[in-house]
């Protein structure tokens, strides 16, 4: 088998293989596995077996630009016509304690390959495309089948974040119903291990599994295997499903049109599984939490609108609707329009007769009936109520 010739045509990467030609050097990884399935490739990285330092010198003497990202774990960005190339040494471990690894160089491939997580990553490719499999990727591959290399007891003892790598690997490329079960079985087995690993890894893992197309199967595999209790307490994949539905369009019970969003929206879902806690769980930062926050706002969709945005407020409705709750037919338009209004008074208008808490009470008195009023009270009413609002005793 071979790499197609989007690949082994690129000029950037023959330059980089290119220098580095008196050593093996090898496409690997996902830029291997995404061209064979006629997926996109993002990055292309590169394996060797020349040391970093050799790496560094070979790419000086053909013109490119090393830049030493990660010397001490073998890696070097060899910079080709403005884009970047991984090249890492071949390495073995040496030591691992289920978050990091001790690892040394290798000449070998084989070593190499047998480190990696998933046999659909341990795929390595010549400089004219022909494809290596040293532990039998290619048939999981074509089978859209997520398996470990070697033994997965022990693939997920040297790094139990890979626990969460194969659901979401599962998600992205695994064929539906069709999940390894010695890999499920592990991950059922070695679930609290995910207690060693810091809630940001655990975070980042979440957002890139819930932004896959579909999630809803990876989520309730995680459920079944204990997995999801244990980086998502209290989440539960019912809520998710009800949104995977919305988001293919799927007509809900008490919305007659049916609704569906215009993109795969990973903080949306995570709303969805209605976690205990997934600002701490998964070290969300201040402006994700936030967003989670407003999600769990039960303001009316329009005054929603008016105080957090139009985007937010579809996103409630999508997620309003997702729990069967009823949507008015023109909850588009009403976002729209209580989106774009404002108060038509300010603190100016009132200031020759109120000032201090007073004028505050009043003006939150005014704005309370404008948008109960639907956005559309007269400013000298709004005036009338302020006054008497702040006033008053």
């Amino acid at each position: 088998m071979r790499l197609p010739e989007a690949i082994t045509a690129d000029p950037s990467l023959g330059r980089v293989l290119a220098a580095l030609a008196p050593h093996r050097a090898l496409v690997v990884g996902g830029a291997v596995r995404n061209a064979l399935l006629d997926e996109p490739v993002d990055d292309i990285d590169i394996a060797t077996d020349a040391r970093p330092e050799r790496v560094v010198d070979l790419a000086r003497a053909a013109g490119l630009k090393p830049v030493p990202t990660g010397i001490e774990h073998g890696t070097i960005t060899v910079v080709a016509d403005g884009r970047g190339f991984e090249v890492t040494t071949f390495r073995r471990d040496v030591e691992t304690d289920g978050r990091r690894a001790v690892v040394a160089f290798s000449d070998r491939i084989e070593e190499d390959a047998a480190r990696r997580d998933f046999t659909m990553n341990a795929l390595y490719a010549e400089a004219s495309g022909q494809v290596l499999d040293p532990v039998g990727g290619l048939p999981d591959l074509a089978a859209r089948r997520v398996r470990f290399v070697g033994d997965p007891d022990e693939r997920i003892t040297e790094d139990y974040l890979r626990i969460l790598r194969f659901f979401r690997f599962h998600a992205r490329y695994g064929r539906p119903g069709a999940a390894d079960p010695e890999a499920l079985a592990a991950c059922a087995r070695h679930a609290g291990g995910l207690a060693r690993i810091s809630r940001e890894r655990i975070g980042a893992e979440m957002r890139k599994l819930l932004s896959a197309a579909d999630p809803l199967e990876a989520v309730r595999l995680m459920e079944q295997a204990g997995v999801l209790a244990q980086v998502l307490p209290g989440a539960g994949s019912e809520g998710l499903a009800a949104m995977i539905a919305v988001e293919a369009g799927t007509v809900c019970p008490r919305t007659p049109e049916g609704i569906s969003t215009r993109k795969k929206d990973w903080e949306l879902r995570l709303a969805a599984l209605a976690a205990a806690d997934a600002v701490d769980a998964l070290r969300l930062s201040r402006a994700e939490a936030r967003v989670q926050e407003e999600l769990r706002s039960d303001l009316p969709l329009a005054e929603a609108a008016y105080r957090l945005g139009a985007g937010r407020a579809e996103q409630l409705a999508v997620l309003r609707a997702s729990r069967n709750e009823e949507l008015r037919q023109d909850w588009r338009e009403q976002i729209a329009f209580a989106a774009g209004q404002v108060l038509p008074i300010s603190a100016a208008d009132l200031s020759d007769r109120l000032s201090g808490p007073a004028l505050g009470r009043g003006l939150r008195a005014a704005e309370a009936a404008w948008i109960e009023g639907g956005f559309l009270m007269p400013a000298p009413a709004l005036v009338d109520i302020a006054l008497l609002a702040g006033e008053g005793p």
